[in-house]
C-alpha cells in the first residue's frame, strides 16, 4: 500500500527543490538574495525554519520579477510540481502571501516569465496553466501526479 502525502509546508523538501534550482557561485558569484528569485525563495524558507509561519511579510511584493536568470526548466517544473502537493487547496482561504504561494510564484517567474494566477486549487491551476503555458503544464501535471 502506498504512502499517502501529507498536505502541508515541507521545508526540507522546498529546500532541496531550491538548491537543486540555484545556479550557485559558478554563474553569480555570491547570492544576491533580494535579486535573485531562488534566493529570495531560501530566505523565505530560512526564516520560516527559524519562526514557523503561514505567511511571509511582503512575501509577493518582495519577489524580484526583475531576475532575468536562465534556470533549468525541468528543476522548476519539478520544484511546481512539489510545491503543489504541499499546498492544502485552501480555496477561498488562499492567501496571497502565504509561503507556499510565494515559492510558487518565484519558480513562475523563473520558468514561465511572471507570476501567474492561483485560486487556491492545484488543479484549477494546473488547468488554467495548460491554456497558457500547454507544454510546461503537461511536465508538471506529470510529475504531480507521480507524487
Amino acid at each position: 500500500m502506498s504512502e499517502t502525502h501529507k498536505k502541508g509546508f515541507d521545508a526540507d523538501l522546498v529546500t532541496a527543490d531550491l538548491e537543486n534550482c540555484c545556479r550557485g557561485v559558478e554563474v553569480c558569484g555570491q547570492c544576491h538574495e533580494t535579486h535573485c528569485l531562488i534566493g529570495y525563495a531560501k530566505r523565505c524558507v530560512e526564516n520560516y525554519k527559524q519562526a514557523p509561519k503561514k505567511n511571509v511579510p511582503g512575501g509577493v511584493r518582495n519577489i524580484p520579477t526583475t531576475d532575468f536568470k536562465v534556470f533549468e526548466n525541468v528543476e522548476l517544473e519539478t520544484a511546481i510540481a512539489h510545491i503543489l502537493k504541499e499546498c492544502k487547496d485552501c480555496k477561498e482561504d488562499h492567501t496571497e502571501n502565504c509561503i507556499i504561494n510565494v515559492i510558487r510564484n518565484c519558480y513562475e517567474v523563473g520558468l514561465l516569465g511572471d507570476i501567474q494566477p492561483y485560486e487556491g486549487s492545484s488543479l484549477q491551476y494546473l488547468m488554467a496553466l495548460k491554456a497558457d503555458f500547454p507544454e510546461r503544464a503537461d511536465h508538471i501535471a506529470a510529475i504531480y501526479s507521480t507524487l
